[in-house]
C-alpha cells in the first residue's frame, strides 16, 4: 500500500519488481485484495474528514482525476480529486465533476473560516462564501505567475511585468520579516506591520494608476484587471496574519497524486478511486504529523486483524489528532540527523 499510495507506483511496476523476487502474482489478485482494504480504512478517513472540518484555515485545490467506469449520468472518464489541507488533517475527495458542490459538502455548516484556494469560479459561488461564513484568500503565486506569463508572451511589456514581480517579492519578505517577530516582539511586529501595509497600499495605488492610463496596452490591463478584481482575496493575509500568502502547500500535495495519475492514467472504477483518495488523505495526514507511515500501517493492519479483519473500536489511538502522546513518540518518523546520532 505504502508504494502505490504514499511513493505513487502504479500496480504494474510493483507486479513487475516482485516478479523478479520470485512472486508472480495476477493484477487481479492484487485488485482484489485492495478492494478488501477499503471497509477497513473507511471510518478512519470519516475520521479524518470530521477533523479537518474543525479547522478554521484550510488550503484547497483540484487535479484531474480519471476514473474508467460508467456512471450514470456523467458523460467520460474525467473525475477530479480535490485536496483540503489543514493544520492537522489532509483530506483528498474525489468527485465525479469540478463544481461548488464539492468543496460545500466536504465543509458543511462552519461558522467560520479561511480557505486558501486559487481564482477558479467554483470557490466564488460555495454557499459558505456567499453567506460570509467562509473567507477565500487567493494566491500571490498565481498572480505573480500572470505577470511571469505576461513577460514571456509580450517582450516588450517584459520590464513592466518584472517590476511587478519584483514588487511582489518586496511583499513576500515584509510579510516574512513581520512572522518572525508576531508572537516574541509585540512592538516590532507593529513596525514591520506597518511596513507591510504600506507596501500593499502602494500596490493598490500603482495598479488604479496604470489602469487610469486610456493608452494601456492589453497585456497589462488584463493582468492588471485580474488583480484588482480579486485584491479583497488576495490581502486577507494583511488582517489575518495566520493565513499564507500562496496555495502552495495545496498544490504540493496533489503532486503525488499526479505523478501516480500520469503512471497509471488513473483508477479502473469507483470503488479504486475513493482507495486512493483514503490513502492518500491517510499517509499525507501521517507525514503532517511525523509519523513513520510503516510503523503506523503495521500498528494498524495489526489490530484490523485482531478485530476480525474489521477497523479497530479504539480508532482514536491511530488518528494523529487524537492518539496518546506516547503513540506519536513511538511511531515518530526519525530525522536524517537523529539517525547518525544513534549510529
Amino acid at each position: 500500500m505504502s508504494d502505490k499510495f504514499l511513493y505513487y507506483r502504479p500496480t504494474y511496476r510493483l507486479l513487475a519488481e516482485w516478479q523478479t523476487r520470485g512472486l508472480g502474482l495476477s493484477l487481479g489478485t492484487v485488485t482484489a485484495g485492495l478492494q478488501r482494504l477499503l471497509p477497513l480504512f473507511e471510518p478512519l478517513h470519516q475520521a479524518l474528514v470530521e477533523h479537518n472540518r474543525k479547522q478554521k484555515h484550510w488550503h484547497a485545490d483540484e487535479t484531474r482525476w480519471l476514473v474508467f467506469a460508467t456512471v450514470e449520468g456523467k458523460v467520460g472518464y474525467r473525475w477530479f480529486l480535490r485536496v483540503f489541507h489543514s493544520a492537522q488533517a489532509v483530506v483528498f475527495v474525489p468527485s465525479s465533476g469540478r463544481a461548488h458542490d464539492v468543496p460545500e459538502e466536504h465543509l458543511g455548516p462552519v461558522k467560520e473560516g479561511a480557505l486558501s484556494v486559487d481564482r477558479y469560479a467554483a470557490y466564488k459561488a460555495m454557499k459558505q462564501v456567499k453567506e460570509g461564513l467562509i473567507v477565500l484568500a487567493f494566491c500571490w503565486a498565481h498572480v505573480r505567475r500572470d505577470f511571469l506569463d505576461a513577460a514571456r508572451s509580450w517582450p516588450p511589456e517584459e520590464q513592466w511585468a518584472l517590476d511587478w514581480v519584483g514588487r511582489i517579492g518586496q511583499l513576500y519578505q515584509a510579510n516574512k520579516a513581520r512572522l518572525e517577530v508576531l508572537e516574541s516582539e509585540p512592538a516590532q511586529f507593529a513596525a514591520r506591520d506597518a511596513q507591510l501595509r504600506q507596501h500593499v497600499e502602494e500596490m493598490a495605488e500603482q495598479a488604479s494608476q496604470e489602469l487610469s492610463d486610456p493608452k494601456l496596452h492589453p497585456a497589462r490591463k488584463g493582468v492588471l484587471e485580474s488583480l484588482q478584481e480579486h485584491w479583497e482575496g488576495l490581502t486577507v493575509f494583511v488582517e489575518h496574519p495566520e493565513v499564507p500568502m500562496d496555495n502552495n502547500v495545496a498544490e504540493r500535495c496533489e503532486r503525488g497524486p499526479v505523478v501516480l495519475r500520469k503512471n497509471s492514467y488513473g483508477s479502473g472504477a469507483v470503488w479504486a478511486g475513493e482507495l486512493a483518495a483514503m490513502l492518500f488523505s491517510v499517509f499525507q495526514t501521517l507525514c503532517l504529523w511525523n509519523i513513520n507511515p510503516r510503523l503506523w500501517l503495521t500498528a494498524y493492519l495489526g489490530a484490523s486483524a485482531q478485530a476480525g479483519g474489521k477497523p479497530p473500536q479504539a480508532l482514536d489511538e491511530f488518528l494523529p489528532g487524537k492518539m496518546p502522546e506516547q503513540k506519536r513518540k513511538e511511531w515518530a518518523l526519525q530525522k536524517e540527523d537523529e539517525a547518525e546520532d544513534s549510529s
